[in-house]
């Protein structure tokens, strides 16, 4: 759910800055960028369930069921800080992941400009506001 949402904002994102750079093939970047995304998101989910199975593995016996998900097992590791804290890397780091892979192949293929912070996140800001302002128009047009 959470990688949709970010995978609908990385298509905005390539097709307004397209836009404003007069890039060609517009489609063609917008559609690669959301493959990109999801190809990456599915490794990096793939990775982490693999590096989570590896814990708990060696937990071994009955206690260790593959199929039941948040069971039992789950009562020692991510309790407390440290498991919330593990529990979110584990979620976020898939899309943040696939966002930061879009950011440098948009910065240095599409829109051709250096590699550097400001470069590598323009667009986000107008982004979000003309999202922001298509919401306001659809409230006076009623």
């Amino acid at each position: 759910m959470i990688g949709a949402i970010f995978m609908i904002f990385v298509a905005i994102w390539i097709y307004q800055s397209a836009v404003k750079a007069k890039v060609e093939n517009m489609l063609f970047w917008v559609i690669g960028s959301v493959i990109t995304f999801f190809a990456i998101q599915a490794l990096f989910v793939y990775s982490d369930v693999s590096l989570l199975e590896s814990f708990r593995s060696s937990e071994g016996g009955e206690a260790y069921e593959s199929v039941n998900g948040a069971d039992r097992k789950n009562e020692g590791d991510f309790q407390g800080f440290g498991g919330v804290v593990e529990s979110l890397f584990f979620e976020l780091f898939p899309q943040i992941a696939a966002f930061l892979v879009v950011a440098v192949l948009r910065t240095r293929f599409m829109l051709k400009e250096p590699l550097n912070v400001r470069n590598l996140f323009s667009g986000l800001k107008e982004m979000f506001i003309r999202i922001k302002d298509s919401f306001k128009a659809s409230v006076t047009q009623e």
